[in-house]
């Protein structure tokens, strides 16, 4: 495994509202085999950096390249190589979750053989299999989360980005996530991962960015973050805390 190959380029990212810049010029640059914490207050920049990476919305300036491809001249082969799980999934609640993965497969071209395996695969590792053939629709937050990160990786994609994967979680399914986030890994797959579960983040990621006001204001593994924040052994909690409050500090003096 080439652990030095770039899946995902970000390189001098904008994004401007009116007045308003939401995004900075950010350089960011994420590899091969990688579960990188993405963080930051609300407001910081998270949701438009991960709208950016998913090509929901463009930037107002700047390139993005997935796995070599540009997302902008070349959107088919740049998505494709991309499993996404919005904070908020996007389900159609009056399908089952097979059917819901019949649909998901056929956007991706995925073979049907492949589509019921993985999504048998999928609902039995999250507890789900018993509902397979009830409505979405009936389903908890946490569940429909769950369903969300199934047919996201149908398509077998190298690049996995999840915003917020732990909210509406039992402690139980969150160590399932937890392991399956790992397991990706572990098969070479990249995960891009936004939370605001900061002992989320400490517990799975090699490396965390972390992003205010349209800045990416530190970068680096744990131990690189607590020398930055002079923090030494300290939780990523106290370590968030203290970089993004001296930030802000530093902008009002």
């Amino acid at each position: 495994m080439n652990q030095n190959e770039k899946v995902i380029e970000f390189s001098a990212i904008k994004k401007q509202y009116g007045n308003f810049h939401a995004v900075k010029g950010i350089d960011l640059t994420v590899h091969k085999g990688e579960l990188f914490g993405f963080l930051g207050p609300n407001g910081a920049g998270k949701t438009t950096m991960i709208r950016i990476l998913t090509g929901i919305i463009k930037p107002t300036s700047g390139n993005v390249l997935i796995k070599g491809y540009d997302l902008y001249k070349d959107p088919d082969n740049a998505k494709s190589r991309i499993g996404f799980v919005p904070d908020r999934p996007y389900l159609y609640e009056k399908l089952t979750p097979l059917e819901y993965f019949d649909f998901m497969g056929g956007l991706y071209n995925v073979n049907k053989n492949q589509v019921e395996s993985k999504g048998e695969e999928m609902l039995k590792l999250f507890d789900l299999w018993d509902r397979r053939n009830e409505l979405i629709e009936s389903f908890s937050h946490g569940m429909k989360q769950k369903v969300a990160m199934s047919a996201a990786i149908l398509h077998d994609p190298d690049i996995f980005v999840v915003d917020e994967p732990t909210v509406g979680l039992d402690p139980k399914s969150l160590k399932l996530a937890k392991d399956f986030f790992r397991n990706l890994i572990s098969q070479g797959k990249t995960v891009f991962l936004t939370t605001h579960t900061l002992s989320v983040a400490q517990d799975l990621c090699n490396r965390i960015g972390i992003i205010r006001n349209g800045e990416i204001v530190a970068l680096g593994s744990m131990s690189e973050l607590q020398k930055k924040a002079s923090l030494p052994g300290n939780d990523l909690e106290s370590v968030f805390l203290k970089i993004t409050e001296e930030e802000e500090q530093e902008k009002i003096i």
